[in-house]
């Protein structure tokens, strides 16, 4: 079964390690994603339909809103141990405002790239400090994190070049029915939607609903939507102390191994698991450490 050994979550985004041997469903995140192998078999993600191997000497970059699957290609094969990176746009415009367009569809312009020494070296460095348990400072994480990011944003994107900026068409969602069933979704974010429903919403017959919104996102609706559950669930999971239970049914699950599975499709990890291996920084930490 694939596992978290260890979660580091904050304004920053999340950066997990992960031993993963199970695949993943198709999914996609709001944040920019970059993935590097750090032990165990090579193995394979795929990207908007194509297949890129994931191993010593690549690194798997995903784009903002990007459709991509874990396939743990060969049945039985060891776990592969994968430094996961979630990093959140608003976090990297405070690096540089350029960074903000790291949630557009094409930051990165390849979805698979050699790794560069000095990039494998630091992701190697906070993949074993997260792995033996070292506790690093907000200030030493996001530092470590800054630098990282800076190399892989210099190395592999174009957007940092300001003489680009001009130039570049921001994410937007041109059709407001679109909009509207985006906003309905927002609204009602990690329930389950009925289908129908939201094309109602949209004003717009299913089949017209679908096609339309996938041109404007390249993502489905329920896609789209499992997107905004899963990040509800990490919200419910590291922001409040329910009950598994109280926070699958408030997710629209009418049982809990129901969220569990959807859970692990989505992220690898448990949602119980989740919970005991994360480590928050930021507001609510701060507020946990004044009360000790």
């Amino acid at each position: 079964m694939s596992t978290a050994i260890r979660v580091l979550q904050g304004q920053f985004g999340r950066v997990a390690l992960l031993n993963m041997d199970h695949p993943l469903v198709n999914h996609a995140h709001s944040q920019c994603h970059v993935l590097i192998k750090t032990g165990g078999s090579d193995t394979f993600f795929r990207v908007k339909g194509r297949y890129y191997p994931l191993n010593e000497n690549t690194a798997v970059l995903i784009n903002a809103w990007e459709s991509h699957a874990y396939t743990h290609h060969v049945a039985g094969a060891p776990q592969t141990v994968i430094l996961a990176f979630y990093i959140e746009p608003t976090w990297l415009c405070e690096i540089d405002r350029s960074f903000i367009l790291s949630n557009s569809c094409n930051f990165f312009l390849q979805s698979c790239v050699q790794l560069p020494r000095n990039i494998r070296n630091l992701s190697d460095e906070l993949a074993a400090q997260m792995l033996y348990g070292e506790q690093l400072s907000g200030d030493e994480l996001q530092a470590q994190l800054s630098n990282l990011m800076v190399l892989i944003i210099d190395a592999f994107s174009q957007w940092r070049r300001r003489s680009t900026l001009g130039s570049i068409d921001l994410p937007h969602i041109q059709d407001f029915r679109i909009r509207r069933a985006i906003s309905f979704m927002r609204a009602n974010a990690g329930m389950e939607i009925d289908m129908k429903e939201l094309a109602a919403e949209a004003c717009l017959s299913r089949a017209h609903f679908f096609k339309l919104f996938h041109q404007q996102t390249n993502l489905t609706p329920s896609l789209y939507n499992n997107i905004l559950r899963v990040e509800a669930a990490i919200h419910g999971l590291t922001e409040t102390h329910q009950s598994m239970n109280m926070l699958s049914l408030g997710l629209g699950f009418n049982a809990q191994s129901h969220f569990t599975r959807f859970f692990q499709q989505h992220t690898g990890v448990a949602p119980s698991q989740y919970r005991r291996v994360v480590d928050i920084y930021g507001a609510r930490a701060e507020r946990e450490a004044r009360v000790q």
